[in-house]
């Protein structure tokens, strides 16, 4: 090995978290010796395991459970918080703001490396639909998936408490753009969230709300399977959820849905998940990008004809070599990125001992997903499942795969303590804006959405 090794993680999700650990591990003993260094920018001190953003929501799992805090499980890396904004490849620098940049007045600071991985993951992809920006709520984040539940069950507290029917209508009418995972289990997992809480109302009955899911294409959940996908639409309508397929949101201006049919939703809730796209910073860089937007790589995760540069998961165009057909690319999905940084961390130490690279191959053994509790579809090994036996193999799958014995555990015992007391539908707007009652106190103005959520 060289006489020092920097390397640079830009990301701490999926990729940025397991190669980092992985590096740390395979790398002991150089970085005991002084030898190698791994440094992670990061916008957040953790890594968010999405699957369970859903369950988040919906109460069943606690927000801090669904977070995995990079300083723990990574004691041997240096853990910068901020965001890289470019990179210079040719100089082997990067550009990154900190928390503290602003303050400091001196600019983003100027990191080199050896070797790089670009792992930045995803935003969300965002048409310029009148209305969107200003009402829509995302649903990648656990601060997103936790402001959901607590709008959710503020809509609920205003249709109880109002004498306008034209306002508890549009309270309790929710818009849910996106029939891919994030769409489908989130407003699965919240409808059944509602629909239990509604018998704590008297004067809200399941009955009374109207969900919505809105698909541009002609199915959804394609990752199951066309049969899975026909059966969830069935399952979903069953529970009086309307599914538009083919449809579009053409406008959420003024608080009305407008979608492409022609049907008008007034609505206070409207959750967009269609679609992601790379992250900016991809673009900022001197590496060859493919016509999505993401790095050409090569199969031992390489970046395409760049030397010292690494990337996987979203960020990246990894051709699978495990398909028949050629030029087809993995999925960008947690069960590729997760087995990709393994390989990717492994290539690194290869290659900075000299060994020759290891090459990526996975083939795809399907998917699963929760519409609810006790509910689900799955499709893996060629072999369909439905109702409860997905649900329970979505659940053992995810728990098998979050990070950490400690995780695994908290999470097991919340699944336990939920199965045996009853759920909490209790709204913590106010957290969003913790310093609201005080201001109102001294005399200060007051907000114009003191709870946060609505």
């Amino acid at each position: 090995m060289k006489e020092r090794a920097r390397i640079l993680v830009v990301g701490g999700g999926y990729v940025g978290m397991y190669t980092a650990l992985r590096l740390q591990r395979q790398l002991k003993q150089e970085l005991r010796r002084g030898e190698a260094e791994i440094t992670v920018v990061t916008p957040d001190p953790y890594m968010t395991y999405q699957p369970f953003l859903p369950e988040a929501a919906a109460g069943l799992i606690s927000p801090r459970h669904v977070v995995v805090p990079l300083r723990r499980v990574l004691p041997r890396c240096h853990i910068l918080i901020g965001e890289a904004t470019a990179v210079d490849h040719a100089e082997r620098t990067a550009t990154v703001t900190t928390l503290a940049t602003d303050e400091e007045g001196t600019g983003p600071r100027q990191l080199t490396y050896d070797e790089i991985v670009l792992a930045p993951g995803s935003v969300s992809r965002v048409l310029p639909i009148p209305g969107l920006a200003d009402y829509a709520i995302g649903f990648k984040t656990v601060e997103e998936a936790i402001g959901l539940r607590n709008h959710v069950i503020e809509q609920m507290d205003i249709a109880s408490s109002t004498r306008d029917p034209a306002i508890r209508d549009a309270a309790l009418t929710f818009v849910f753009v996106g029939g891919g995972y994030a769409g489908v289990e989130a407003l699965g997992e919240l409808e059944d969230m509602a629909r239990y809480a509604a018998r704590y109302y008297h004067n809200v009955r399941p009955e009374d709300m109207k969900w919505i899911l809105v698909e541009a294409s002609d199915r959804i959940l394609p990752e199951v399977g066309e049969a899975m996908g026909r059966y969830t639409v069935t399952e979903l309508r069953r529970r009086n959820i309307q599914v538009l397929l083919g449809t579009r949101l053409e406008s959420c201006a003024d608080r009305v849905a407008v979608l492409s049919d022609g049907k008008r939703f007034p609505t206070r809730t409207v959750v967009w998940t269609a679609g992601v796209k790379p992250h900016p910073v991809l673009a900022a860089t001197d590496l060859p990008l493919d016509g999505r937007g993401r790095l050409k790589c090569t199969p031992e995760l390489t970046v395409d004809g760049a030397t010292h540069a690494w990337a996987a998961g979203d960020a990246a165009a990894v051709p699978d070599v495990t398909a028949a057909e050629p030029g087809k690319q993995t999925a960008p999905n947690a069960q590729h990125a997760v087995r990709q940084a393994k390989v990717l961390a492994d290539n690194i130490a290869r290659s900075l001992r000299g060994e020759p690279p290891l090459t990526y191959s996975h083939r795809y053994v399907g998917s699963v997903a929760s519409l609810g509790l006790h509910k689900g579809v799955a499709h893996v090994y060629g072999r369909k499942l439905k109702g409860y036996p997905a649900w329970l193999m979505h659940r053992a799958y995810h728990l098998s795969r979050v990070p950490t014995v400690n995780r695994k555990a908290r999470v097991l015992a919340e699944w336990t303590l939920s199965g045996l007391f009853k759920r909490e539908i209790v709204s913590l707007g106010s957290l969003e804006h913790p310093r609201a009652e005080f201001e109102l106190a001294a005399g200060g103005k007051p907000s114009d959405d003191p709870k946060g959520s609505s």
